[in-house]
């Protein structure tokens, strides 16, 4: 044993030796032969610069919620496995899930950074070449250093500033490190102490969505979280990015939720102590309000005001707690909305919508008699796509144009409660047939609004020639009515839905002339940035849930109620075929569903359409 680790020892110091002559053979000192210590660590990619600028395209993307994202994100995944280091955005190309337009984008953000930095500047190492380009972009996520921050806060007499100054880490060369400290009334500033404050709350859920984040904070910044600033195309909603990046903020789940980390929570109990008084002297006294989207508290409420109301009398609510109003996020919000979100009195115009298929297309003479008859009855309307419905109505923020710009600024827009569906009594026909008629009725019940409407033209004597009975037309349109909550009105021909349409215009302007509206978030979509017209869209990615459910519907016999019975009990098909390899039995699976209740009467959904499914997902051949 003693001789096997001298002879190991020996081979080892001849190798060494050997290296040292082969090393002075070349010219080299013999001590820098062997070189001791642990390797440096590689960069896990070799164009960090790109990578960097993709991530912030990306994140920028699926902030505003464009699906160009999705694009930047396959972009980054093919550039992460690329071993060889790039030198210009064209040379990109050859990697997969770049086009022309991300190469341009790359080769324009590299020129800028010679511009910025020089002509030999590194462009494969983040050091000295990223953080400095931000700071100067994103004007509204920065803050002054750490004393300006703390003497600005003296100045304005809130006191306790001495509790902001902290000193950080130690760069090289032994410099203090200066802390992030947003200045005081900027998104950033209020996000922190927004969050701070509701986590403060009992029963909080420590986290927030973005429009109910946006909401809190809002009073507390001067600038807009959703509006940007004139020749900008930053708000106050740009700093989030920057307190992530600074780890006090961290964004989970989709949609987004908000939460603060443990350096957020600190830096937020720092500068909640800057601001001084209690939660109670901080409270401002509002002006009251009307709660504009109450849901109605008795059944039947509806159809004893269609009762009471003439038939050519469009069907409006008459008390104030009936009013609603829908924004950005498909509802409204009267309870602590910000003035940014908010429509005064006054302020506003109600517009008639039109969906660009009722003027265009098929017979277009008949569509633009429509079109015609509006405008000679005085009405303001906006040819646009509509993704649900076909008409609607908006409360549209009246702008002034600024000196000096072309175009007037972009005005707001709230969505109000009432959607109408047209239909031609022969398209009512086909539309039962193909299963265009439940899929409509699925998606208007889905959109938000709380007043559809369906509208049923007779069409004279080209409803004498149907291809279903004048019965079952009469029972689809009493389900929707009854069973379905929806308004139905008939009407003779494209003239009387003209007048409809006018008279409707009337009455909403004469109730909504002297409210003042709220834009509302629905809780759990954090996204607030895709609008109500981009939620309706028909054919978005759906979840697994929503594909089970439309699964179910194209059973004849499952209405939406018994779809969504049967998803409470099972989410999903891999859940629903679990359950049915846990029955002993054959007749056990095919009455697994047929207990299940739904709708209002909780009635059963039957052993007829329990074997039916069970058929349809467990069984080869045809249904029986």
């Amino acid at each position: 044993m003693v001789y096997t680790v001298l002879n190991a020892e020996v081979a080892g110091l001849n190798r060494i030796f050997h290296m040292k002559e082969l090393w002075a053979c070349r010219g080299m000192p013999a001590s820098e032969a062997v070189r001791l210590g642990r390797k440096r660590a590689l960069s896990p990619c070799p164009n960090p610069l790109f990578l960097h600028w993709l991530t912030e395209l990306r994140d920028q993307a699926k902030e505003r919620g464009l699906k160009t994202q999705h694009v930047y994100h396959k972009a980054i995944n093919s550039l992460k496995k690329y071993p060889l280091p790039l030198r210009s955005g064209k040379e990109a190309k050859i990697l997969q899930n770049f086009g022309d337009g991300i190469c341009k984008i790359l080769e324009d953000r590299l020129q800028k950074h010679y511009k910025d930095h020089g002509a030999g500047a590194p462009i494969h190492s983040l050091a000295g070449g990223v953080d400095a380009p931000r700071r100067r972009s994103n004007k509204l996520a920065t803050s002054k250093p750490l004393s300006e921050t703390s003497r600005d806060t003296s100045d304005r007499g809130n006191g306790n500033s001495k509790n902001l100054q902290r000193d950080g880490g130690k760069e090289k060369g032994g410099k203090k490190k200066r802390e992030y400290v947003p200045q005081k009334r900027t998104g950033g500033h209020a996000v922190l102490l927004a969050l701070y404050r509701h986590c403060q709350i009992p029963g909080s859920k420590g986290f927030m969505f973005k429009m109910e984040l946006q909401r809190e904070a809002q009073p507390l910044c001067d600038k807009s979280f959703s509006v940007p600033d004139v020749g900008s195309k930053y708000t106050a909603w740009s700093s989030v990015s920057t307190l992530v990046l600074k780890d006090l903020l961290q964004k989970t789940h989709s949609p987004a939720r908000y939460s603060l980390t443990e350096l957020g929570v600190a830096l937020a109990e720092r500068l909640e102590a800057s601001e001084g008084g209690s939660a109670g002297e901080r409270a401002t006294v509002k002006p009251p309000t009307v709660d504009l989207t109450e849901d109605e508290t008795e059944e039947g409420r509806d159809e004893e005001e269609r009762e009471d109301c003439p038939a050519e009398t469009p069907v409006l609510p008459e008390s104030e707690s009936e009013v609603g109003v829908t924004g950005r996020s498909q509802a409204a919000e009267t309870e602590r909305t910000p003035p940014g979100e908010a429509l005064l009195p006054s302020c506003y115009d109600i517009v008639l919508c039109v969906d660009f298929i009722e003027t265009t297309g098929g017979n277009t003479a008949r569509k633009q008699e429509l079109v015609k008859e509006l405008q000679r009855n005085g009405v303001t309307f906006d040819i646009r796509k509509l993704n649900v419905g076909d008409f609607l109505w908006v409360a549209r923020e009246r702008v002034t144009p600024v000196p000096g710009q072309l175009r007037p600024p972009t005005a707001r827009e709230l969505v109000l409660d009432y959607v109408i569906e047209r239909k031609r009594i022969d398209d009512l026909c086909g539309s039962i047939i193909d299963g265009r008629f439940r899929e409509q009725k699925f998606r208007l019940k889905r959109c938000g609004l709380r007043r559809p409407i369906y509208l049923v033209e007779e069409c004279g004597s080209a409803g004498a020639h149907l291809s279903l009975p004048e019965s079952t037309l009469q029972q689809a349109m009493a389900n929707t009515q009854v069973v379905d909550g929806f308004f139905v009105k008939r009407v003779q021909d494209v003239r009387e839905s003209a007048a409809y349409l006018t008279v409707m215009t009337r009455q909403l302007q004469k109730l909504y002339q002297n409210r003042t509206l709220f834009c509302r978030s629905r809780e759990g979509e954090g996204e607030g940035e895709s609008e109500f017209n981009h939620g309706a869209v028909k054919n978005k990615c759906q979840t697994v849930r929503e594909v089970f459910a439309r699964q179910l519907m194209q059973i004849s016999g499952i209405s939406g109620d018994k779809a969504a019975a049967i998803l409470e009990q099972y989410s999903t098909v891999s859940s629903l075929l679990q359950a049915y390899e846990q029955c002993p039995t054959e007749t056990d699976r095919e009455k697994l569903l047929s207990s299940i209740r739904y709708g209002k009467l909780k009635r059963n959904v039957g052993p007829a359409l329990s074997r039916t499914v069970y058929q349809l997902y467990c069984t080869p051949g045809p249904l029986s």
